[in-house]
């Protein structure tokens, strides 16, 4: 059995200009259309047995960018993600299967628009390394996909052809730097 690299043990701050999370939907059955957040924030708590470790991460719901002005309005409304209510997007993981050699499932509880609901998300460890300022950093790469009509997401549109304008299930990727915090 091959011997997994894992970062140092401890807390680490997600670093938000380092990092990203991003969402897909597909447009009339066919086109994936791409948005991002901002505002990302949260911890990362690396154990020495992995299936300890745990991790918080919050982002601002009304910094999603698809590139499209309208569009994005038309996401922050409650149509959508309602961030006039619900301003935060968080998950809390903190169940942590090993999968294979690379590869963890990280199961959690995903909260939108105030609903929160268990998930999973898989995700790599790609590496740490000091950076230029003498900080260790974990870079870290997770991604999952969700019945988006479960978190109260249920806007849609009838197409002629039998489809709808939006897809059901959104696709999530996050990309992830993360800090060593000092004792």
């Amino acid at each position: 059995m091959q011997t997994i690299t894992l970062p140092t043990t401890g807390t680490y701050a997600i670093d938000p200009t380092h990092s990203n999370v991003e969402i897909t939907a597909r447009h009339m059955m066919v086109t994936k259309v791409r948005g991002n957040f901002e505002g990302l924030a949260g911890t990362i708590e690396v154990a020495s047995r992995p299936e300890e470790s745990s991790v918080q991460v919050e982002f601002d719901a009304a910094t999603i960018d698809t590139r499209v002005a309208d569009r994005d309005a038309h996401l922050r409304s409650g149509d959508f993600l309602d961030v006039e209510h619900y301003p935060k997007i968080t998950f809390a993981g903190t169940d942590v299967d090993h999968v294979d050699d690379s590869t963890f499932r990280l199961r959690g509880d995903l909260t939108v628009r105030g609903v929160t609901k268990p998930i999973a998300f898989e995700f790599s460890f790609l590496g740490s390394d000091q950076d230029p300022w003498g900080q260790e950093r974990a870079l870290f790469e997770a991604t999952t996909s969700f019945p988006r009509e479960q978190w109260g997401l249920v806007w849609n549109a009838p197409l002629e052809s039998g489809g709808v304008l939006v897809s059901k299930d959104f696709e999530v990727e996050m990309n992830i730097s993360a800090v060593l915090q000092a004792d």
